[in-house]
């Protein structure tokens, strides 16, 4: 575990995990279903990761973003590889929403729509909440 996948709260943020990359939730929910797609490797550059990380990418790409609409209908989706804090190769994943999405009796807005998504302004939520969105999105990327 690196301290990238430390700090997005790996193993208990989990997702779905493959072999060279891990699917978290993200802590703070800028908008309905965000996640971290953290690179195993300790690779600080993108660059720097192996043939077989790369390999892996467009597969679970294509999991994400076919879960991630089933479970919430998103307009459009946005990675984000900013590792300016967190050294390690990830990518901040965003599901955008033209209009508030209302999930277990909880809204959440995309204050940043229809510009880039507004990273200082999260969709505040209860630990249960977290948890139905883990068990919900884990339940649906385990079917595909």
């Amino acid at each position: 575990m690196n301290a990238t996948m430390k700090k997005f709260g790996y193993p208990d943020n989990c997702v779905k995990e493959f072999h060279q990359w891990v699917v978290l939730l993200r802590p703070q929910q800028v908008t309905l279903g965000s996640l971290v797609l953290i690179c195993r490797e300790d690779a600080t550059a993108f660059s720097q990761i192996s043939p077989e990380a790369f390999g892996e990418l467009p597969g679970i790409i294509r999991e994400i973003e076919g879960g991630v609409s089933r479970a919430f209908t998103y307009i459009k989706i946005n990675y984000l590889m900013l590792m300016m804090v967190d050294p390690e190769v990830h990518f901040h994943i965003i599901p955008r929403y033209d209009s508030p999405r209302t999930i277990f009796q909880q809204q959440f807005l995309d204050h940043g729509w229809p510009g880039p998504p507004d990273l200082k302004s999260s969709n505040t939520i209860s630990t249960e909440v977290t948890k139905k969105l883990l068990t919900h999105l884990q339940e649906i990327l385990s079917a595909t």
